[in-house]
């Protein structure tokens, strides 16, 4: 039987239900939304979610795949089925295709979780390309469907998960000689630009450090990000910061030494006085002087040939 043949047998089984360590609860919603920023009212207030209609606080959609996922030890609750979702790409690395990157996840909403809701899905594989050639190598695109639901089999969500599973190709230097070659030096990873983060890069192009502005309420935000998470306005701008904060607080990385950094590598997360937060090196000083609080200024610094990235000095007392 064919490689492909074998495939198409993997395709629009359902597997499941693979059960969530824990019901929805507030501590859990808390600390997604301290980390992810989110601070609408629905999320931790009962009186302002009961006003919107709801039954209790309830858990921001966005936590969907969060329920659902397996614990360090890589196991799902008892009760859950024994399946692995994911078979089909243990299949394509036994014959030949070890590696594998997510491609594009997208999430669909159903019922809201509130707290006290429990949560389980089942996963089907819902599409598998045939072989194609990329950049990175040949192999075959997955579609894997979750379907999320509460413990009324209720539809809280539906996650499309898509993964390239391939083999790399082989080095064209690799072939050409058996010689060694000298490792080429190894540079800074470049930031990547698009339509939400484009206007900071640029401005530290030209020496100035852009923060993020809703026009609709003024809020200021970092890291950029398309809606303002104060009145969800879609509509922004930027303001030119003083460069002037102070240390909020700071890692000193000793090891595992990275190349192109100097270690004892300083990183130091800045609030700006205008009142935003931003990670970035320290530069100019020893580890050892570095305390939270202590004023820092930024400043732009060419890296490398034609790349300039914005680091931060300990500023003389004011």
């Amino acid at each position: 039987m064919s490689l492909d043949a074998q495939l198409q047998g993997y395709l629009n089984k359902t597997v499941g239900p693979f059960k969530g360590w824990d019901t929805v609860q507030p501590a859990l919603i808390r600390h997604w939304c301290e980390a992810m920023g989110d601070n609408n009212p629905v999320y931790r207030s009962r009186e302002v979610a009961l006003a919107a209609g709801y039954t209790d606080v309830i858990a921001p959609p966005t936590m969907l795949q969060a329920w659902g996922m397996k614990g360090y030890n890589e196991r799902f609750p008892e009760g859950s089925d024994n399946a692995n979702p994911f078979e089909v790409l243990v299949f394509l690395e036994s014959q030949g295709y070890p590696a594998v990157v997510a491609v594009n996840c997208e999430q669909e909403y159903g019922e809201p979780l509130a707290i006290g809701d429990s949560v389980h899905f089942y996963s089907r594989i819902e599409a598998i390309s045939e072989l194609k050639t990329t950049a990175l190598g040949e192999g075959y695109f997955v579609t894997e469907v979750s379907t999320y639901k509460n413990q009324r089999d209720e539809v809280v969500g539906v996650m499309t998960f898509r993964v390239f599973k391939f083999k790399a190709h082989e080095s064209q230097q690799a072939r050409a000689s058996d010689s060694p070659q000298k490792p080429k030096a190894i540079k800074r990873m470049r930031p990547v630009r698009n339509y939400d983060t484009a206007f900071f890069w640029e401005g530290v192009d030209q020496g100035e450090l852009r923060i993020q502005k809703c026009t609709g309420c003024q809020t200021l935000r970092h890291p950029p990000a398309p809606m303002c998470p104060a009145c969800q306005s879609l509509e922004w701008d930027y303001c030119v910061a003083s460069g002037k904060g102070h240390i909020y607080s700071y890692v000193v990385n000793h090891y595992p030494e990275i190349p192109p950094f100097d270690y004892p590598n300083p990183v130091v997360l800045v609030q700006l006085d205008e009142g935003t937060r931003l990670v970035s090196n320290l530069v100019g000083t020893k580890a050892r002087d570095i305390k939270i609080g202590t004023r820092v200024r930024a400043e732009f610094v060419e890296v490398e040939p034609g790349f300039t990235l914005h680091q931060f000095r300990i500023m003389e007392q004011e």
